[in-house]
């Protein structure tokens, strides 16, 4: 049975620096939708596609203006072009062309998916929030101690602010994270993450992307 909003209003994330915070109900309390989630993380996985393979015809290949031998007499077998593609160096039948291989998911779709992923991760507490100003200068050493005090070491989502390059540095030499800025962090990066970090900073901009902030019809058609 899904959980209402009321139901999960006090769900928290530990703060990896000491304490917890309060994490918005709308946003991390959406029951799983695994149809919608996976439609989302197709669309994201399809959009990186670059599509650029690509064949020749017999039209495109250069040469066989002419019939190679006569029609009889030879003993060989019959031949019109050498653009073929029986011959070497003919045409391919039905070979790939660039295209591309990004379909539609609704805007809305896309929040509702967003925030399932993120409710699957405050639900297993295999969330965290973390305070990025804490790395002074960019430390493997120190993203590492913070990131084992919290548990094994498993494959970890980074979420950052813009600016927190710094921390960024510090975490991009681990060979189980993956570090993205707030704004790049799609369904697919966030439930193929075994945990996911979350700096303080970015969390606001996550909850808004996820549809967390009330916004007016024109707000939303300007995105």
């Amino acid at each position: 049975m899904p959980e209402s909003a009321a139901a999960v209003s006090g769900r928290t994330a530990p703060v990896l620096d000491g304490g917890s915070a309060e994490l918005d109900a709308t946003v991390f309390g959406q029951a799983f939708n695994m149809p919608l989630v996976h439609e989302t993380v197709r669309a994201e996985m399809a959009a990186l596609r670059r599509g650029t393979a690509a064949t020749k015809t017999r039209g495109m290949v250069s040469g066989g203006n002419q019939k190679p031998w006569r029609q009889k007499g030879t003993g060989r077998a019959r031949a019109g072009s050498s653009r073929s593609p029986i011959w070497t160096g003919g045409g391919t039948v039905f070979g790939p062309s660039p295209r591309h291989y990004t379909f539609k998911v609704n805007r809305k779709a896309r929040r509702s998916a967003l925030r399932a992923a993120l409710s699957v991760h405050a639900e297993r507490e295999s969330l965290a929030l973390f305070d990025a100003t804490a790395f002074e200068t960019p430390s493997t050493k120190q993203a590492k101690a913070l990131l084992d005090g919290w548990g094994p070491d498993v494959t970890t989502l980074v979420v950052l602010e813009d600016t927190e390059w710094v921390a960024a540095k510090s975490f991009g030499n681990l060979p189980t994270v993956v570090v993205l800025p707030a704004a790049d962090a799609g369904v697919a990066n966030i439930i193929g993450a075994k945990r996911v970090l979350v700096s303080q900073a970015a969390l606001p901009e996550l909850v808004a992307r996820a549809g967390g902030e009330d916004r007016t019809d024109q707000e939303e058609e300007a995105e």
